[in-house]
This record gives C-alpha cells, sequence and structure tokens, in this order.
C-alpha cells in the first residue's frame, strides 16, 4: 500500500471491536488478543451463562473493553431474521438482557463499557428512530455511562445523542453497503468481505469521513469503531491480517476510553 496515501491515518486512533461469547470459543481466543473491544451475546440469539462468564473472563485476561451485546430471541436464526417487535418490548428485551451480563461482569470484577445491538435488532433500529429510542433508553436507565454502538450516521447515533449518552459511529471491515448508506443484507451476493486487504482499504476510506465511494457514493460518515465478525469463515486468520494491514498505514488501535492502553502504528517495511 502507498504510505502517502495512507498519511490521513497516522495518529488516527481507533477501537476495533468484534462479536463474542456467540459459541465460538475458539476463535474467540483468537481474535481476544488482536481487538481492543468486544460485544458478549446475552443468550437470547447466541451464547448462554458460561459462554458469558468465559468471554467475561477471556477479555479481562486480554484488558479488552468488555460490551454487552444483545439481540432479538432467535437462536434458531441467530437474530440475524427480522421480527415484528414494539419499542416497549424492545426496552424490556434489551435491558433483560444488560442485567443478565452485568450480573457476571460485576462478579468478575469486571466493567461494562458499551452496547451494541446485534443483527437484525441493530439493523432494525438503524432505520427506525423508535426503536431506537427505546433502545437508548434501555440503556442509559442501566447505565448512563454506557456507550452505545451504533451504524455510523444511523437513527441509533441520534438516539443515544438525545438520551445523552456517549456514542459510537460504527463502521463494518466485513461487511459492505448499499447505496443508501445501510449494511447489505447478509443474503445478498456482495454482503460480505473476505480478503482482509481489501477490507483495509475500505476502512481506510471510511476513516477518511466517507463509506466506501464504490458502494455508499458522497455519504459522509464519522466512524470511531470498526467491526470484524468472529462467525465468519477464517475469522481469527482475517482479525490478524486486517490489524496488521491497518496498523501498516500509520493508525493505532486503542481500547476506547483508556489512556495508556494504545499500541503505536508498526513502521512500515
Amino acid at each position: 500500500m502507498d504510505r502517502a496515501a495512507d498519511g490521513i491515518l497516522i495518529g488516527r486512533t481507533i477501537d476495533l471491536n468484534a462479536d463474542a461469547g456467540e459459541g465460538f470459543d475458539a476463535v474467540d481466543a483468537a481474535i481476544f488478543p488482536l481487538v481492543t473491544s468486544v460485544s458478549i451475546a446475552c443468550g437470547m440469539h447466541a451464547g448462554g451463562p458460561s459462554t458469558m462468564r468465559r468471554a467475561v473472563e477471556l477479555a479481562l485476561e486480554h484488558g479488552v473493553a468488555i460490551g454487552a451485546h444483545p439481540g432479538l430471541p432467535d437462536r434458531e436464526g441467530f437474530g440475524r431474521r427480522a421480527i415484528a417487535i414494539t419499542p416497549a418490548e424492545a426496552y424490556d428485551l434489551v435491558l433483560y438482557q444488560l442485567g443478565a451480563l452485568g450480573a457476571i461482569v460485576r462478579v468478575e470484577g469486571a466493567t461494562m463499557a458499551h452496547v451494541k445491538p446485534h443483527g437484525a435488532l441493530y439493523t432494525m433500529a438503524a432505520r427506525d428512530a423508535e426503536l431506537a429510542d427505546a433502545i437508548a433508553s434501555a440503556v442509559c436507565d442501566f447505565d448512563d455511562g454506557l456507550t452505545l454502538y451504533g451504524l455510523a450516521g444511523s437513527e441509533l447515533i441520534r438516539a443515544a445523542e438525545i438520551h445523552g449518552l456517549a456514542a459510537a459511529g460504527e463502521v463494518f471491515a466485513d461487511r459492505r453497503y448499499g447505496p443508501d448508506g445501510h449494511l447489505l443484507p447478509r443474503d445478498h451476493p456482495d454482503a460480505l468481505v473476505g480478503d482482509p486487504v481489501d477490507a483495509a482499504r475500505r476502512v481506510r476510506e471510511m476513516l477518511g469521513g466517507h463509506l466506501p465511494s464504490a458502494e455508499a457514493p458522497d455519504i459522509a460518515i464519522e466512524a470511531d469503531t470498526v467491526c470484524l465478525h468472529g462467525d465468519s469463515p477464517g475469522a481469527g486468520e482475517f482479525a490478524r491480517r486486517l490489524r496488521e494491514e491497518l496498523l501498516r498505514m500509520g493508525l493505532t488501535i486503542q481500547r476506547p476510553g483508556r489512556a495508556g492502553m494504545s499500541e503505536q502504528s508498526a513502521a512500515a517495511p
């Protein structure tokens, strides 16, 4: 990669996050040392009490920021099927899952840092202001010191700001966007990005302030955190190579909200 073309990233700090605790223990073990925050499944779309505890322990071992990953009650569909839900139901569902993970986090002597809705709940709330408001309200009522992760520029980010929550605009290294600025459905043939070099190129463009021009031209965004998925094929190797490429570009990958946790970029060869 052209180092000069990557100058926009030199000195830039970003959080690299991954979904976790979804039943792929070997993948979690491979990815946790490479990322700076994780969103742990809370038992509805995947995971359960034991997987939550193991994920919290692993996060503590690697100094990774811990977040909750509440989803729809749809284990068969891995929480990725749209299910009709009222704002009141969304509030209760999110609050219930925050309480479940929060208990384990407290007993393990850890601290929860953020909340990121999962799958269909995330994509529905990205467009639906009332649903986004219900989720933000549940997070605020549970702990108004938590950060709400949401699709950059979406209703989730606006709802967080309305409720006085810290918001983190999220972009995706391993998912492509449609021309409207929302993620392509997973059943779309171009939905997933499997090449870590291509993924890093896309991240570079998004950290420059716009969604990838080949996917969603002329849509400006503010990116605070970059996501990769732990259930994708070869996720561990993808995460390793993506991290290497981002560091090579001059990016600093750092756990959010913690001074002294940064890892400075590697020198270009």
